[in-house]
């Protein structure tokens, strides 16, 4: 694992060299503009072809700003992103469960009473645990090729630069996932998203289904641009399977 305290040069220089992952400057990308212009040069150049990121919204080392200061939502939505942006993540496990963000002191980014110089004993069974949710991602990680791989990453518009909007696919587009993060920890955002669906094989007259894997919810969505609002209190994100095929009543037999 090549880590991320080197200059970008190093870091790549170390990739290059036989790095199988590579650490990133992911906990510092935390605008809508700062992670799209940086997941593009790690997935739409030829950085790609070298440079295999893992996104870690924390570690021993490193409590964000964002974290301290964003609450529970905060650190939702940072594993959200840290999930779907890349094939491969990973957080420092009990501090991110359950929502530690008591810096050293102001202005530190290292953790109180870090785990690095005594030994703790972490409470995991709390009910505020994000453990059910973090498994959640997992499994949804796990059931999606599309999430498996960094090539297919499309950022898409959505017009408020709170919410973030992109996708993945499979190469034979049998798996389609959009996520959608609201950005904001304190706020509702709402906003429309541009979702292309020229080379989806969808029908921009005819309705189709998300499914918000997240959720479990269904919503059906006609066309390329949709509504979406989130709630940092209930659920920052949305991850959404597309199906594409709404059932009418001309798939019954008896319909004439």
């Amino acid at each position: 694992l090549s880590e991320a305290f080197t200059r970008p040069k190093v870091m790549h220089q170390l990739a290059k060299l036989g790095f199988t992952q590579s650490y990133t400057y992911f906990a510092w990308r935390n605008t809508k503009w700062e992670l799209i212009q940086y997941f593009n040069e790690l997935t739409q150049t030829e950085v790609r072809e070298y440079f295999h990121p893992n996104l870690w919204p924390n570690t021993p080392d490193i409590l964000t700003e964002y974290l301290q200061f964003g609450g529970r939502p905060a650190f939702m939505s940072r594993l959200v992103l840290a999930g779907t942006l890349a094939a491969s993540y990973g957080i420092y496990g009990p501090a991110f469960e359950l929502c530690e963000a008591v810096p050293r002191e102001p202005g530190s980014e290292e953790y109180l009473d870090s785990e690095k110089y005594e030994t703790k004993n972490w409470d995991i069974r709390k009910p505020d645990s994000l453990k059910d949710f973090i498994g959640r991602v997992n499994r949804i990680r796990r059931e999606n090729p599309a999430l498996q791989g960094n090539w297919s990453l499309r950022f898409h518009e959505v017009d408020n630069e709170q919410l973030i909007c992109y996708s993945k696919r499979t190469d034979d587009q049998s798996d389609v996932v959009l996520v959608v993060v609201n950005l904001d920890p304190h706020h509702t955002q709402s906003g429309w998203i541009e979702f292309p669906l020229d080379d989806l094989d969808i029908d921009p007259q005819k309705p189709y289904q998300m499914h918000d894997l997240l959720s479990d919810a269904r919503y059906l969505w006609q066309g390329p641009r949709n509504y979406v609002e989130l709630n940092p209190q209930l659920v920052p994100a949305h991850i959404f399977r597309i199906r594409r095929r709404v059932r009418s009543e001309r798939d019954f037999d008896y319909y004439i």
